[in-house]
């Protein structure tokens, strides 16, 4: 029986290669000079810390543009809210989104259920697996996720006939 899955995964390289980026573009800057503006890869996401807010903003910009020239969906990021840091400093922590969580994964169930197409959508473990019995129904259920916009980035992987 033919099926396919619905994952969000992040290219991990792509990211890292976007810091090494911003990094660069940090330390060049006229207006980032003094200011002690990095950013860095840590175990809970990036942490993008600066000597003022403002500063932390416009670092947070440099590397939204930098993650859109690699192609890495701004979706699989989630921004924190601005926090004190040590001498006046501020910093921003950066979460990398990956897999599909439980409450997403209920709403691609919901929706292909809804559509009435003659698929069946199982949710396993951070990915929705998709089965049906012709490649058409299958095709047409990517289009219909592709269509709707759930708040992820959605990849199509695994097809098999």
């Amino acid at each position: 029986m033919p099926s396919f899955d619905a994952v969000s995964k992040v290219q991990w390289n792509e990211i890292d290669n976007a810091l090494g980026q911003v990094q660069k573009e940090l330390a060049q800057r006229f207006d980032f000079q003094g200011t002690s503006a990095a950013i860095e890869k840590n175990k809970d996401g990036l942490l993008v810390t600066a000597s003022t807010e403002d500063r932390v903003r416009a670092a947070l910009k440099v590397l939204e543009d930098k993650l859109v020239k690699r192609k890495v969906s701004l979706r699989s990021i989630e921004i924190g809210d601005p926090e004190p840091g040590p001498k006046g400093s501020s910093k921003v922590l950066v979460k990398v989104k990956e897999g599909i969580e439980t409450e997403k994964a209920k709403e691609l169930v919901r929706a292909l259920k809804d559509s009435k197409l003659k698929v069946q959508a199982a949710i396993q473990e951070q990915q929705v697996r998709v089965t049906g019995k012709n490649r058409d129904d299958l095709q047409e259920a990517i289009r219909l996720l592709r269509g709707s916009d759930f708040g992820i980035d959605l990849q199509f992987i695994n097809f098999r006939e």
